[in-house]
């Protein structure tokens, strides 16, 4: 059975969607099967990846199309759900559904089965609360949450902490908090290695090596391409092989246990 991991931060701009695109994609350079589903109406995945889809997650939460359906292919090994405008109707679908934990298990209905073919599948989450954001956190069994380094990260951070604590209550809820990933670091800026020293203090070997920042991927979109296909031997490059490396890494030792 595949990992099913989040990345959420409830602040905009922390480079939440770069990680997952670029963790995705490092994982699937390594031979590993990954799905990624956005849940963001955004829809920055099929964006940034210059992906064409017919069905979306939308058409899947109405069920107006099969997960097989609206899966597409991005990359070798990397395939994707996207997200678009369509999710906020949805949404509007699952909230006049007068059970409000049945209308949060839609999702997870929807998608069961999936971590069947997938050694990965990663979640990209909408940076507002929302019912279809705790939809996924009853999807998702591990979280990564990207933290710029300011101030109102931080607060997302915490915001996000703190409906783990909540979602936690919920009968059968089993997400936990893996990896923090400091995000747009720049070392010689002291404001930078506060935050970084904040984040050690109270997460400890939770927080990753950070992401510095990068010119070259905040390109990389543009052109509609990992970092490792615009950059590949570019800092942001390293520094997200080395977030991969750590997350194989652990999952092999799941894997022996």
């Amino acid at each position: 059975m595949g990992r099913i991991i989040g990345v959420l931060n409830y602040k905009g701009g922390t480079a939440k969607t770069t990680t997952v695109v670029n963790l995705g994609a490092g994982l699937a350079l390594r031979g590993e099967r990954v799905l990624c589903v956005d849940l963001d109406a955004q829809g920055s995945l099929a964006t940034y990846l210059g992906v064409h889809y017919t069905y979306s997650l939308a058409h899947l939460l109405l069920g107006q199309a099969n997960p097989r359906t609206c899966i597409v292919r991005a990359r070798d090994n990397l395939d994707l759900i996207a997200g678009d405008e369509g999710l906020l109707r949805a949404e509007g679908e699952l909230w006049r559904i007068d059970n409000r934990l049945i209308a949060r298990r839609v999702l997870v209905g929807r998608l069961r089965g999936l971590e069947d073919d997938y050694d990965y599948i990663i979640l990209d989450f909408s940076p507002s609360a929302s019912l279809l954001s705790e939809s996924g956190l009853l999807y998702v069994r591990e979280l990564i949450v990207p933290v710029a380094m300011n101030y109102l990260a931080l607060i997302g951070t915490r915001q996000v902490i703190q409906t783990l604590k909540t979602i936690g209550r919920v009968h059968g809820h089993r997400v936990r908090l893996y990896l923090i990933v400091p995000t747009f670091y720049y070392a010689r800026l002291r404001k930078d290695r506060e935050v970084m020293e904040t984040l050690q203090r109270y997460f400890a070997d939770k927080v990753t090596a950070p992401i510095r920042a990068s010119v070259k991927l905040s390109e990389a979109p543009s052109h509609r391409m990992s970092i490792y296909e615009y950059a590949p031997k570019s800092l942001a490059a390293i520094d997200y092989a080395r977030l991969v490396e750590r997350v194989f890494r652990d999952g092999q030792k799941r894997a022996k246990v």
